[in-house]
């Protein structure tokens, strides 16, 4: 066994080579070697022995199908499962809580920062709520390599012929920013599925512009059967006559499953509900209400649910004329033997009814699929939010926290450390809902919110109030509205955490010869003895450590001074980081006693090829359980 100290690989995982292993562990065969552009070997797709094992179902490319496409669609996966050589720099002046927070807020293009959490946060999201910008009709600020120009669209789509004349008649080019807006989500959305876990949902807000579209992209992504709903949410209740034809009162909700593991949903039960419950025979077992004891299917249809039932107050022998019974013989004499049956108040009615009892109703409602402004607010109730916190409108439209607070009811529980994701964090109403229902339930879910830093326009009310852009919005709104839940009234046993940990997607930390080695000179290796960017700090390494060993970003973290170096420790024993220079074998025999999971150091850092040689065996002998790698 080799001691020369593993290196990490500093990068983003590249998601098309974990798709080929997947196809090698199913199909070995249709894996072969190939030459990369860089002349090494790597794995790669014998396409045709692929068809030739699923030529049962394999749909070929000319053939007629149902299915969605749009040019750019291809690049659009390309896109997403690209590999990036960025990492998460933290910045602690615009954190809050830096130390103890569990939660984060990450600035820069969502699809980078989807990415950069594949390893960390790979099926560990309960709840993802976005927002995405609505298709307008204009480019997006997302400057994704899909995005193309008009003319590129109208070749791309078979619209023009090789002189640039135009074969179809529409001039407008509408399908050209359908295109974009699908590729822009498509890849997002692809990567945002490897996050949700097994028995997590997706909420996704948008109008009718892109409904249908989104609808058929995420049947997609993931599969029709995960489909649970199309939520209509009333997001105002006036009309507006200046419309020219119909004004619209509601956007939509669109919610996937990721797995069909989540099979039962609810949502908790609400004062109005309860209020259906009573007890005028003064039942043992509690408040109840009634259901109809009478089957939909008439007596032909199910003949095995037809019998007479007797009435115990007046001893007639009864069976419905039409129609038969909901439950069987035997379970009517259980109905019968445990008193569940309600005959009306004087013990005449025509037919009994089945009592349903509050105290078997724990696990909630079924949630519907119609959610008025009364429970969940409404697009003014957000702006009217927005102006409590900063005095003016710096944010057009902002989803009201009501209607997050309900999607979170569903789909995560108080007392599991559920992490909700919001990569459209726009606003920031996503974590201003999840601290606000934590200091309502005494909850500990944690927020990951990702905000691009979108210029916000010359001459907004957001630029003249001294917001420069959008993620500088979504992080005062979350200070502010933190701040605010503090004042009131929060359970007592809260833990209290309003804070977020600032990460800024930036570079990698390490020099482009760490990376381009084929591209770098002799001179340039001899001035770059370290592989490690001048400008950046210890903080920024370990953070990068982080993201590539896959380590939660909100574990605590603590630092030392040890024999004069300082020294990163995260979570106790998860991982020991030291990226002095001067490390000797004192240091690491110092580290190893502690026996932490996982050690890193910088590669160049040792004080001599000794220490260096020596790490592994000194971990081996003294922490052998350790993980011990280099950057």
């Amino acid at each position: 066994m080799s001691d020369e100290i593993e290196k990490l690989k500093m990068h983003s995982p590249d998601l098309t080579a974990q798709n080929v292993e997947r196809i090698a562990a199913l199909f070995p065969g249709c894996v072969t070697e190939s030459t990369g552009p860089d002349g090494t070997l790597r794995r790669a797709v014998d396409f045709d022995l692929l068809r030739q094992e699923l030529s049962d179902s394999i749909v070929e490319g000319p053939q007629e199908r149902y299915h969605l496409d749009w040019p750019g669609k291809r690049q659009a996966l390309i896109t997403a499962n690209a590999p990036i050589a960025k990492t998460l720099r933290p910045v602690r002046a615009e954190s809050v809580d830096f130390d103890t927070t569990r939660n984060l807020f990450i600035e820069g293009d969502n699809l980078e920062a989807l990415k950069l959490l594949q390893e960390t946060y790979l099926g560990k999201v309960k709840m993802i709520y976005i927002d995405p910008p609505y298709n307008t009709g204009n480019d997006f600020v997302y400057d994704d390599d899909f995005v193309e120009s008009t003319a590129e669209f109208m070749a791309k789509s078979n619209q023009v012929d090789e002189a640039g004349n135009r074969l179809t008649v529409n001039s407008e080019a509408n399908g050209r920013f359908h295109s974009e807006w699908l590729s822009m989500i498509f890849a997002r959305l692809k990567l945002a599925r490897n996050l949700l876990s097994d028995e997590g949902l997706i909420f996704i807000s948008i109008d009718d512009g892109e409904v249908a579209n989104l609808r058929r992209c995420c049947d997609e992504i993931f599969g029709e059967n995960n489909f649970i709903a199309q939520i209509a949410w009333e997001k105002r209740y006036t009309r507006s006559n200046n419309a020219k034809r119909f004004y619209s009162l509601k956007d939509t909700v669109i919610v996937f499953r990721k797995s069909e593991v989540l099979e039962e949903i609810k949502e908790a039960r609400t004062e109005k509900a309860d209020a259906n419950y009573r007890n005028p025979d003064n039942d043992p077992k509690g408040l109840w209400t009634t259901s109809s004891y009478v089957n939909p299917a008439t007596r032909e249809a199910r003949p095995n649910l037809v019998y007479e039932i007797q009435n115990p107050h007046t001893g007639v022998m009864v069976s419905h004329p039409t129609h038969a019974w909901k439950f069987g013989r035997t379970e009517h004499e259980v109905h019968v033997a445990s008193n569940r049956l309600w005959w009306g108040a004087d013990g005449s009615a025509d037919y009994p009814r089945l009592k349903l009892y509050l105290s078997e109703q724990s696990k909630g409602m079924v949630p519907i699929d119609v959610w008025d402004y009364k429970s969940t607010g409404t697009t003014d109730e957000g702006g009217s939010e927005i102006k409590a916190l900063f005095d003016a409108a710096v944010f057009d439209t902002p989803k009201p926290t009501k209607l997050i607070k309900r999607m979170l009811g569903i789909a995560s529980s108080k007392n599991n450390g559920d992490i909700i994701l919001d990569f459209f964090a726009g606003s920031a109403s996503t974590a201003a809902a999840v601290m606000a229902q934590n200091a309502e339930d005494n909850g500990n879910r944690q927020v990951i919110s990702v905000q691009i830093p979108e210029a916000c326009p010359k001459g907004s009310v957001a630029e003249k109030n001294g917001f420069p852009t959008i993620a500088e919005i979504s992080k005062e709104r979350i200070r502010r509205a933190g701040a605010k839940i503090l004042e009131g009234e929060c359970h007592p046993d809260w833990n209290r955490d309003v804070g977020f940990r600032v990460l800024k997607i930036d570079s990698s930390n390490m020099a482009d010869v760490y990376y381009t080695p084929d591209a770098t000179t002799q001179a340039d290796l001899l001035t770059r003895v370290d592989n490690i960017k001048p400008d950046r700090s210890p903080e920024d390494l370990l953070f990068q450590v982080l993201l590539d060993w896959g380590v939660d970003l909100t574990l605590p973290i603590t630092r030392e001074s040890i024999g004069g170096k300082t020294v990163f420790t995260v979570a106790g024993t998860a991982l020991i980081a030291c990226f002095d220079n001067g490390v000797d074998e004192t240091l690491v025999k110092t580290l190893a006693t502690r026996k932490p999971l996982r050690v890193v150091f910088k590669d160049t850092g040792f004080k001599d090829d000794a220490t260096k040689i020596n790490v592994k065996q000194i971990f081996k002998s003294l922490s052998p359980d350790t993980e011990v790698k280099a950057i």
